[in-house]
C-alpha cells in the first residue's frame, strides 16, 4: 500500500521546492514518484507534430520523489506520516499518525 496516492494534498518537504503544497496529479508506484500540480515546473521545447499543433516552449510539471513530500491530513491540516489500520471487514486503510483520522484510499 502506498502511503501517498492520486489527488492526496502534498507539502513538499525537502529540495528546491520545500514548502510548497498541492495536489498529487499522478502516481509512479515503480520508481516511487508523484507529479505534483504547479511543483517542479519545467520548460520543454516541442515540435509541431500536424499542421493543426503548435510548437514552443511548454511549461509543465516533472516528478519529484515520494521521499521528499508528505501527506497533509484533510482534518488537522498538517503535514503527517501515514499508518496501516484495519476496518471490521478486514480491509487495509491509510490511517493519520498525528490524529488517528482514517484517510481515504480513492
Amino acid at each position: 500500500m502506498l502511503h501517498i496516492i492520486k489527488n492526496d494534498t502534498v507539502k513538499v518537504i525537502s529540495g528546491n521546492h520545500k514548502g510548497k503544497v498541492g495536489r498529487v496529479l499522478k502516481v509512479f508506484p515503480k520508481t516511487n514518484r508523484v507529479i505534483v500540480e504547479k511543483v517542479r515546473l519545467v520548460k520543454r521545447h516541442t515540435k509541431p507534430r500536424s499542421q493543426q499543433d503548435q510548437g514552443g516552449i511548454i511549461e509543465k510539471e516533472a516528478p519529484i520523489h515520494m521521499s521528499n513530500v508528505m501527506l497533509v491530513c484533510p482534518k488537522c491540516s498538517k503535514p503527517t506520516r501515514t499508518g496501516v489500520g484495519e476496518l471490521k471487514d478486514g480491509a487495509k486503510v491509510r490511517v493519520c499518525k498525528s490524529c488517528k483520522e482514517m484517510l481515504s484510499t480513492d
